[in-house]
């Protein structure tokens, strides 16, 4: 993946498969990506990868890993999550006074781009936002 901010490498953190880990990946988002990103997605990138983490959590499995960096031929913010469950997210219909269950919806309709990637440790599921 090409960087287009390059003051800005590609980071990565591997999170424990604990209740807490969304709100790691939430301050690691606003401490790894590049100043041009950071005024304009930061909410919506905070908010789908906490969605995202808290899926690979509940059930995808270790290791849980957030990898951030920027892409395209304009600023774009990429973020990966990877967990070790090979199956794919799925997406559902939630209940208006259901708790949970919106995650790739959300994914699908604020992100420009996404997608699930599979390989021998598991999968991993990636947006991206500009």
């Amino acid at each position: 993946m090409a960087c287009v901010c390059e003051a800005t490498p590609a980071a990565e953190i591997t999170l424990p498969d604990e209740e807490h880990s969304a709100r790691r990946a939430r301050a690691f988002l606003s401490e790894a990506f590049c100043a041009a990103h950071h005024a304009r997605v930061l909410d919506e990138a905070q908010l789908l990868v906490s969605e995202l983490v808290t899926n690979a959590v509940r059930h995808g499995g270790p290791p849980v890993r957030v990898r951030v960096s920027c892409e395209g031929d304009g600023p774009a913010l990429h973020v990966a999550v990877s967990d070790g469950n090979p199956h794919p997210p799925v997406r559902r219909d939630a209940e208006p006074e259901a708790e949970g269950g919106r995650g790739v919806a959300l994914v699908d309709i604020i992100s420009d781009r996404w997608g699930v990637e599979h390989d021998e440790n598991g999968k991993t599921v990636w947006f991206v936002i500009s």
